[in-house]
Formats: structure tokens, C-alpha cells, sequence
């Protein structure tokens, strides 16, 4: 590769994202144009790639933590043979165009993470390279199934983000060293430069964090950024950092400030960027035949030389090792499918426990089907039960170790656990007190809009948490997690439930699932059951002739309905009592199904949730929840405080009524 024909190929990238983003009328022009040469090294000399096969478990990973540069990932995408056209670069932006604003994962071929909430990529690639760990030491002689590099290109706002600090910490800890960022320090963000909001010394912080720091002082050296690429891959026991000092919006007449960041250069500053400094005077959207040979010969075939020799070390693999190898095609991607039982357990009536210590009889119970499962929780592994029983953890020193401990970093855990299943190879599980899902949400949606099984473990679900008081008794978080589009949320009654909430979470290929679980010991209902936690609602204690009343509980609360039904019944009064775990698995029913099982008039049904009542009015119009924050005291007296109970709940009942 001449260094004069790498030269006109960043000047092509450069102005293909002036051109994309000017005919867009929107984007953010200023780390793509500084990073375009990072990117160009980093696909066109070392990414290993098939861009006829962008799916190839073996690949590198690339995750663009900058989600907002997407114009830059689609203009490589492009020259680089993947599914992305010309006219694709043209819609950039534009409604349901395969280069949306921001990257986004099974939507676009060849973009591994969905990106733009800054510093989650990096989290996401943290995540990656665990798993790609993981996969190598589950199988006798993994490396020659899975070994690969995973990369991430982050900016100063992704290292400003917390969650960046989390990651950084936790990958030096655990000894990442296929992980390769890359920093574009460009000096500036959208409100100026950098130096209004950040002072601290980059390298310092890395280099507390046990990660090896290259440093490149021109980002126009070509070389010097491909030789640090390449010394970063020669690291064995450390992550490494790559600083690349660039300009922002570099060959706009504004470049260098804030004003290059996210508005379009306009056709008289692309104009002067692409003549004037580039020296690339031709028509927009132009690319040469020798800039798509340029990609032809570097990034295409050393990515399709790479994978037909993969193949061909998977043949003998598959020879030596027929059992293991058989196991890797099933498990390489999320579905586990053929690893699930089919059916729950049997339980001994009258047995009593937490849904919390259900499900941590069940994890245990499943991982000894599911061989690929892996989780932690952040720090609370006692409390949430998420530790396998004589489970190794994993560290650099047992990679197959099945049990992470994540530390107290609740954000970063879940978008870790987003890379990991963005991976594939393994399925996960993640877990905290319910009240600190608010500090996951943005990693929960991402894993929504990503449409990857993750599975997350809440417990401590109410104010039955009791001492701790109001900040660790959640109200409204579940109504929050609900209120996510593409999230499954289960709230088991009893063991059987939560056996049946874990299968659900196991079986699921696109939705994340949030399993909410108590701390406090609840009985096993006759009625409940598994088959309904699959439809979201059912019947847990039919009418004795005709309802008069329907009350709709979910966790705690149906045993609560329940005694209230009963007290209702010896006054002579017909109850229909449905446990409803799951609104979503509800609403995907029929509505036959729906209709028979709220077929109580709407004004006399109730619904029964020691939680936010926000959601409950679209089924019930009488509502029995806490809006209101929690108390410090022990359990009963904080339900005695806030009168929730069954008496309560039969108050209630006979004003419905008599209305």
C-alpha cells in the first residue's frame, strides 16, 4: 500500500463525509474528519473483517463508542464491500435508510454495537473482549475457535461519561488485552473547547487503571498511527490505550473549535475543506476505482484470506474435537434453545421462600444445562443470589470462570453485558437491588434498541426492604422498566413462577428480560403456574359462580389478593384473583385470551402492587399501589404505616362495590 494512494483514500473519506452530512442538512462533521485517518489505518491495515460475510464469529470487533462520527462508519463500511451503497451514503439520516444518525446494530451490516450515548461503546467492547475470552476457554483448544482483537474509538465526551471510568477500571483489573481504544483527543466539545469542563491528565488515569498508554502527536501520520495499532496488539497482559491528538472538523475554516461539531460544513466550506486543503477537486459523492482497489487489496481480502483459513483450522477442530465442536455451533450465537428444559420442576405444596432465593435455585439449576451461561452482580451476590454454587470466578486466572464480579458499577455491568451478547458465544445474566436499576436504564434500553436476551435480576423489590428505608425501597422503577419498549418484565408470585420467569428469559432471542424478585419469603400458591407466566396473566383463583370482582396482583401482592378473596367469599361476595407477572408477555395474547381472563367489567376491577401505581389504569380503575416514597423501620411496621394489607385491600373492595 502506497503511502500516496492511503493519502487520496483519507482525502476520499474526508469528503465523502462532508458530502454525506451536507446533503443530510444534518451531523456532526468534526470527529469525522479528524478521525477519518485513524479509521482508514485501522480498517484498510489491520481490522480482520469479511465484509461478504459480516456475521463470521472469528471477526475483530469494531465498536464506534462516537456513535455520533457514523458518518465516517458508514463511509468505510461502503469502501470496504459491505451491504452499504452509494445511494445508502446519499439517504444518510433520511426515514428508515440503512445509515440512521446514529449506528445501529442488526439494522446495518457491519456495525457490531449500536452506539451514541457516549461511553457506552466503550462498556460494550469491554464486554466483547470478555466474551471473546470466554468462548476460547470453554473448549479444548479454544484459541483456534475464537481469537480475536476488539476495538473501540472513543472521543473526549465518552472519557467525561462515568461509565467510561467504570470500564476503564474494570478491563485493566481483568487484564484485557485484546482490547484496543482508540482516543480521538481532539480538544473540544460542543459547548467549546475542552478545557471549560476537563483538566485531568489522560494517560495518568489509564495508566492508574493497569492499562499500557501509546500516544500519537500528529493525527494526519498515517504511519505513526498504523505502528502504534500494531504495538498495541503486541500487549499480553494489559488493555491499551492509543492517544491520537487530532483536529476537529480538520479543512473546515472553523476547524479547531466547537462550531465543526455537529452542523454541516455547507457547501462553501466543504468546498474550501475538499479544493483547498485536501486537494480533491471533484464532483460530491466522487470515489476512484484505485481508492475501492485500495480496499480491495487490504481490508476485503485479508479479511476473506483470514476466514477461509479459519475454516479450514475449524475442519480439523471439528476432526480432533467432533463433541466440543458440535457444542460450539449451537452455542455460538444467543439461542439456547436446544440447551433449555422443557418444563419447570415440581414443588412440594406449602412450601415457603423468596422469589430472590427461587431464582437463585433455579440459575444454579439452569447453568448445569446451559454450559455457556455467565453473570454476577454489582457487588450483592449474597443478597440478589446470582453466585453459582461451586462456580469458579472469573478472573485472569480462570477465564471459565462462570462467576463475574462485577464491583459496585451498576451502569457499566449491564453495558458490558450488552457486548458480551453482542458477541455471542455466551448467555448472561446481570443482577442488583431493584431501587438500582435507575442506574442501568440507559444501558437497559440500549440493550432494548439492540435487541439482545440480556437478563437482569432485581431483588429487594418494595418497602418489604424494611430497615434500609426509602433511597433502597423502589416505587417507581418498576413502572420505568415497563414503560421500555422491547423489555420483558416478570414479577413472580412464588417459586414456580420464577422458575417459569428464568425459562422465559433463557428462551428469548431480541428481548431483554427483567426478572423482579422479593426479599421476603413468600408461600408457593396451589394455583399458580408456569404456562401462565408464558402468557404474561392468568387466572391464580377462579369465581365459585359469577365475579363480581376481579383484583390483579403481581409478586408479593397475589398472596395478598388472595387472603382478601377469601375474606371476601365468607361475606358472600364472588372474587376472581389474577396473577399477572408480566404486562408485556399479556399484551402479546390474543385478545380472546385477554378478554377471558379480565372479564370483569373495568370499574370493578383492582389491581394490587406495593409499587408506583403509574401503568395500572389501563386494566384496572381501581388502583392499590404506593406513590408515595417508603420508610426506615422493620417490615411489618413500615406495611403497618403505609396500611397495606389485605383488610385494606377488602376496604377497597366493598367502596367498589357499593359505587
Amino acid at each position: 500500500m502506497s503511502n500516496q494512494l492511503s493519502e487520496l483514500s483519507v482525502k476520499t473519506i474526508r469528503s465523502l463525509c462532508i458530502d454525506v452530512i451536507n446533503k443530510a442538512k444534518s451531523g456532526h462533521p468534526g470527529m469525522a474528519l479528524g478521525s477519518a485517518p485513524i479509521l482508514y489505518t485501522l480498517f484498510n491495515k489491520h481490522l480482520i473483517v469479511d465484509p461478504k460475510d459480516p456475521e463470521w464469529f472469528n471477526r475483530d470487533r469494531f465498536v464506534l463508542s462516537a456513535g455520533h462520527a457514523s458518518s465516517l462508519l458508514y463511509a468505510l463500511l461502503h469502501l470496504s464491500g459491505y451491504e452499504v451503497s452509494m445511494d445508502d451514503l446519499k439517504n444518510f439520516r433520511q426515514i428508515d435508510s440503512l445509515t440512521p444518525g446514529h449506528p445501529e446494530h442488526g439494522w446495518t451490516k457491519g456495525v457490531d454495537a449500536t452506539s451514541g450515548p457516549l461511553g457506552q461503546g466503550i462498556a460494550q467492547a469491554v464486554g466483547m473482549a470478555m466474551a471473546e475470552q470466554m468462548v476460547q476457554a470453554m473448549y479444548p483448544e479454544g484459541e483456534k475457535l475464537c481469537s480475536h482483537y476488539t476495538y473501540a474509538l472513543c472521543g473526549d465526551g465518552c472519557l467525561q461519561e462515568g461509565i467510561s471510568q467504570e470500564a476503564i477500571s474494570f478491563a485493566g483489573h481483568h487484564k484485557l488485552n485484546k482490547l484496543i481504544l482508540i482516543y480521538d483527543a481532539n480538544n473540544v466539545t460542543l459547548d467549546g473547547g475542552l478545557d471549560l469542563s476537563f483538566s485531568e491528565v489522560v494517560k495518568n488515569r489509564f495508566l492508574a487503571s493497569e492499562w499500557n498508554v501509546l500516544e500519537v502527536m500528529d493525527g494526519n501520520d498515517l504511519v505513526s498511527i498504523d505502528k502504534a495499532i500494531g504495538e498495541a496488539k503486541q500487549s499480553k497482559e494489559k488493555p491499551t490505550l492509543i492517544i491520537v491528538h487530532t483536529i476537529i472538523g480538520y479543512g473546515s475554516s472553523n476547524q479547531g473549535t466547537s462550531k465543526v461539531h455537529g452542523s454541516p460544513l455547507g457547501l462553501e466550506d466543504g468546498k474550501h475543506a475538499k479544493v483547498d486543503v485536501y486537494g480533491f477537486d471533484h464532483e460530491d459523492f466522487y470515489v476512484g476505482e484505485e481508492v475501492y482497489k485500495d480496499f480491495e487489496d487490504g481490508i476485503l481480502r485479508r479479511g476473506q484470506e483470514a476466514h477461509e483459513q479459519y475454516k479450514k483450522v475449524v475442519e480439523e477442530y471439528k476432526k480432533a474435537h467432533p463433541e466440543e465442536y458440535a457444542k460450539f455451533v449451537k452455542l455460538s450465537g444467543v439461542d439456547v434453545k436446544a440447551f433449555v428444559p422443557e418444563s419447570i420442576p415440581e414443588f412440594e405444596e406449602g412450601l415457603v421462600v423468596s422469589t430472590r432465593s427461587a431464582s437463585g435455585k433455579a440459575l444454579n439449576e439452569y447453568m448445569k444445562a446451559v454450559p455457556n451461561l455467565f453473570g454476577g452482580s454489582a457487588d450483592v451476590a449474597g443478597s440478589v443470589m446470582t453466585k453459582l454454587e461451586g462456580g469458579k470466578n472469573y478472573e485472569p486466572s480462570s477465564l471459565d470462570g462462570h462467576n463475574i464480579n462485577w464491583g459496585i458499577r451498576e451502569f457499566f455491568m449491564a453495558a458490558a453485558q450488552n457486548g458480551m451478547l453482542l458477541h455471542g458465544g455466551v448467555r448472561t445474566y446481570v443482577g442488583c437491588f431493584l431501587v438500582f436499576s435507575d442506574y442501568m436504564k440507559a444501558a437497559i434500553r440500549m440493550a432494548a434498541l439492540s435487541h439482545v436476551p440480556a437478563i437482569y435480576l432485581f431483588s429487594h423489590d418494595s418497602i418489604a426492604v424494611g430497615e434500609d428505608g426509602p433511597t433502597h425501597q423502589p416505587i417507581e422503577q418498576l413502572a420505568m422498566l415497563r414503560s421500555i419498549p422491547n423489555v420483558t418484565v416478570i414479577r413472580p408470585c412464588d417459586i414456580r413462577e420464577t422458575y417459569a420467569a428464568w425459562r422465559n428469559a433463557l428462551l428469548s432471542e431480541n428481548r431483554p428480560t427483567a426478572i423482579i424478585l422479593s426479599r421476603q419469603n413468600l408461600p408457593l400458591l396451589t394455583g399458580s403456574s408456569a404456562d401462565g407466566v408464558n402468557k404474561g396473566a392468568y387466572v391464580v383463583s377462579k369465581e365459585t359462580n359469577k365475579a363480581e370482582l376481579l383484583l390483579i396482583a403481581t409478586g408479593s401482592e397475589v398472596s395478598l389478593a388472595l387472603d382478601a378473596k377469601a375474606q371476601l367469599e365468607a361475606e358472600g361476595i364472588d372474587v376472581r384473583v389474577v396473577s399477572m407477572p408480566s404486562m408485556e408477555l399479556f399484551e402479546m395474547q390474543s385478545d380472546e385470551y385477554k378478554e377471558s381472563i379480565l372479564n370483569v367489567p373495568y370499574e370493578r376491577r383492582i389491581s394490587v402492587e406495593v409499587l408506583s401505581t403509574f401503568g395500572w389504569a389501563k386494566y384496572a380503575k381501581t388502583n392499590m399501589g404506593l406513590d408515595t416514597f417508603g420508610a426506615s423501620a422493620p417490615m411489618k411496621d413500615v406495611f403497618k404505616k403505609f396500611d397495606f394489607n389485605a383488610e385494606r385491600l377488602v376496604r377497597l373492595a366493598k367502596q367498589v362495590l357499593n359505587k
